[in-house]
């Protein structure tokens, strides 16, 4: 991937619910944009390119890093975040999602939603009349992988030929990172324990972008197999709100998938420990690795800001920027 950054009018005005609606050239475009702005951050945080804009956020669930990453970048970005939760606006149960959308599209420009179904970011898609982003459904976590994307390429720095491996449930952040990564070019290799593998056939489309992209794709039941020469080791919690009549067999079954001491002695050297966080410390993972020298979990948490900042950006867009010398560089890109 080269280091300069290309223009991002293409992508004004489009949501952003899944991965698989852009293209590989679209996602590099769109870390290379991260990367600029983050380097620009170290020298300034607020970067007023949205003033007098607003973003709503729509959350059903609890969120830490999907709320303060988008709210204060946002903030940083000059414009004002409004975080909505059930209770303070008719949605769901008085007010249809269309009619939700169709109303926040005229105070906004544009609506993050963190949802429990799939269905209702879609339909608030259909009927927004600006952009709207996907801060995690049932299924889906785009933001989170795309900002993983942007960690591995930091700390490797490149995507090429870069092994990285899931181990555990194949929930919301394992699907898209196996999409996500394969499209980009990474070699993937996703360790599910059995009867709680991804969907067939979102590993056949993983399949399929590794084969066009020059990485891999691998899918199986041994977590050893799964992590053996991996450059980038992730893991992620066994059972979500919702599953704890499952806890005793999601516990039983995913055991061997435990990211410990002795496990961790089973990689690569070198390797780093990734987890999108919320951690289940003594579950999926142990506190000697991730608060170990290979974890990079705090800087990848971190990189939500730094992705979205520039997803916001791209998708919202500028007509102009203020004259100042330190964003001239991004302004020409953005603007060309």
């Amino acid at each position: 991937m080269d280091t300069t950054l290309p223009a991002l009018r293409k992508l004004r005005g489009r949501h952003f619910l899944t991965d698989l609606d852009y293209s590989r050239e679209e996602l590099e475009d769109l870390l290379r944009l991260a990367a600029n702005l983050k380097a620009l951050w170290k020298k300034r945080p607020l970067t007023p390119f949205l003033p007098g804009q607003h973003l709503a956020m729509i959350f059903e669930a609890a969120s830490t890093r999907t709320r303060v990453s988008f709210e204060n970048g946002f903030a940083e970005l000059g414009g004002n975040a409004l975080y909505l939760r059930p209770g303070e606006i008719h949605l769901p149960g008085r007010e249809s999602i269309a009619d939700t959308a169709r109303t926040l599209s005229q105070y906004n420009s544009a609506i993050e939603i963190r949802s429990k179904k799939n269905e209702t970011v879609d339909e608030l898609a259909q009927w927004s009349t600006v952009p709207v982003i996907n801060g995690m459904d049932h299924d889906r976590h785009p933001c989170q992988s795309m900002s993983d994307a942007f960690t591995i390429l930091e700390h490797a720095g490149t995507l090429a030929g870069v092994t990285f491996a899931y181990v555990g449930d194949a929930a919301h952040p394992c699907n898209s990172l196996s999409t996500t990564l394969t499209k980009l070019g990474l070699n993937v290799r996703v360790g599910n324990a059995a009867g709680y593998e991804m969907a067939p056939e979102l590993a056949t489309l993983a399949a399929g972008f590794a084969a066009e992209s020059g990485g891999s794709f691998l899918l199986t039941n041994d977590p050893l197999e799964a992590i053996a020469g991996a450059d980038f080791i992730y893991t992620d919690c066994w059972w979500w709100t919702g599953q704890e009549d499952e806890y005793k067999d999601r516990i039983a079954a995913f055991k061997p998938f435990q990211v410990n001491r002795d496990f961790w002695g089973h990689t690569k050297p070198g390797a780093r420990f990734m987890h999108c966080l919320p951690a289940m410390r003594g579950e999926e993972v142990t506190d000697d690795v991730a608060d170990g020298e290979a974890s990079i979990i705090f800087p990848q948490a971190q990189n939500r800001m730094h992705f979205q900042k520039a997803l916001m950006l791209a998708l919202i867009g500028v007509d102009e920027l203020p004259a100042d010398p330190d964003l001239q560089p991004i302004g020409k890109a953005l603007l060309s």
